[in-house]
């Protein structure tokens, strides 16, 4: 004979609770969404729940457990919905959270074989970066290329990592990057409104630009980017959805540029397209 499990016929919220493997908080958000019905009070005042009660009880932890959600176990219980329909947006569901897990699970293997921020950025960027000492990029390089995965995606990201590996490795081009920084930085001091040093900066700037291509190329890694162009699926780390244009990051990264250096960038990107 098998013993008994069911609940006596009565029985105060906090029993409920502990029959049926929840809280009282939960019971009392199930009452107040309308997933579970309200029992009546007994003379003391206090919620006495029936057999009925407790069932509907286990129902919703059954349910809870396989990810279904309250919505869902409200509509399966008034059956306004077809099951199948919760089914399938169940299983869409499961199948986002799997896919996000699987990303995470790299996330975290990329962190420790890497063993520095870099490991959080897509793994294109990662693997360029990968033959690289320990400390030969900047903090402030993690940060550039976060901002540019952010806006063009890991591929970007990856493209302008060949640039960084060129000024770790290229101490004299390193230096002439430090130079160009500093700068276009003290054109946000100006208070001229047409600095005259705007134009030079931005023909320095380009010369620059050309001097880490022709490194690139020396170095092979403008082979490298080709490849990536031909293998990289846009699919491949879910972000396609999460990139922006270039003008869109303009207007919402708070840049405080002066007007003086904004020209600058904008003479300097002119320089680039004309060539």
């Amino acid at each position: 004979m098998y013993p008994s499990v069911t609940p006596p016929r009565q029985v105060k919220i906090g029993d409920a609770a502990a029959f049926a493997g929840t809280t009282p908080r939960a019971i009392r958000h199930y009452h107040q969404i309308g997933l579970l019905p309200e029992p009546e009070r007994g003379g003391d005042g206090r919620r006495r729940y029936g057999y009925d009660d407790i069932i509907r009880l286990l129902w919703i932890r059954k349910m809870a457990e396989a990810g279904i959600s309250l919505d869902d176990m409200r509509a399966a219980f008034d059956e306004t919905r077809d099951i199948e329909e919760n089914l399938s947006r169940l299983a869409e569901t499961l199948a986002a959270q799997e896919a996000n897990i699987k990303r995470q699970r790299a996330t975290v293997q990329r962190l420790r074989a890497v063993g520095s921020p870099l490991g959080l950025l897509s793994d294109l960027v990662t693997d360029r970066l990968s033959h690289l000492p320990p400390g030969a990029l900047r903090p402030s390089d993690l940060d550039a290329l976060l901002a540019t995965e952010r806006i063009f995606g890991p591929l970007g990201a990856a493209i302008q990592a060949s640039a960084f590996i060129v000024l770790a490795t290229h101490p004299a081009l390193r230096a002439e990057e430090d130079r160009l920084d500093a700068a276009e930085a003290a054109l946000d001091d100006g208070v001229e409104p047409d600095d005259p040093r705007v134009e030079e900066l931005a023909a320095q700037r380009y010369a620059h630009h050309k001097a880490l291509d022709q490194a690139i190329e020396t170095a092979g890694l403008d082979t490298a980017e080709e490849k990536l162009f031909e293998n990289y699926d846009a699919d491949l780390e879910g972000e396609e959805d999460m990139q922006m244009s270039a003008f869109e990051a303009v207007t919402k990264m708070p840049y405080d540029f002066s007007p003086d250096r904004m020209r600058c960038m904008e003479l300097t990107a002119q320089l680039l397209g004309e060539h």
